[in-house]
């Protein structure tokens, strides 16, 4: 018995001598291997919690970096500037205890992230600027006086 596989130029594959389908089988192959990954595989496994969401706003005079972090507070933050990268991260340790009548339960909580941007050009490193409230950080670039957007203006005609 002579088993023989054409495989046309289109990449599908075809079996003429036998009663295993391959066209399913190379069909069932792809969809294992070209599936997205469960959710288990994007998250990052490093941080403890998962990224803050973030907006960027670009005004005529600045950037503004928005990031939701709610129940954080000002001091947990560090921002730094390396060459044009912004870096956004904190680090929280909490600990809980809970004392019962036969033991004592201790509870260690480390939470993580760091969020970098890289920076245009146009911004004024040296003026950079932040705050942080109701759970909002925002971080301030302004733009360097030849970046700024000039007002819009109608010109007559005459």
């Amino acid at each position: 018995m002579n088993n023989l596989i054409n495989v046309p130029k289109s990449g599908n594959l075809t079996n003429t001598n036998s009663n295993v389908d391959l066209t399913n089988l190379s069909t069932w192959l792809n969809d294992i291997f070209n599936r997205n990954l469960p959710s288990v595989f994007n998250t990052n496994f490093n941080t403890g919690i998962a990224l803050p969401k973030v907006n960027i706003k670009d005004t005529a005079d600045s950037y503004i970096i928005e990031m939701a972090v709610p129940s954080l507070k000002k001091s947990d933050f560090r921002i730094d500037l390396n060459n044009d990268v912004l870096a956004i991260s904190t680090k929280v340790k909490e600990e809980s205890k809970q004392k019962n009548e036969k033991y004592t339960r201790r509870e260690f909580n480390y939470s993580s992230f760091k969020r970098t941007f890289n920076l245009p050009e146009s911004v004024n490193n040296k003026k950079i600027n932040a705050n942080y409230q109701e759970g909002i950080l925002s971080v301030f670039l302004p733009k360097k006086e030849e970046a700024k957007r000039k007002l819009e203006r109608t010109i007559k005609i005459s």
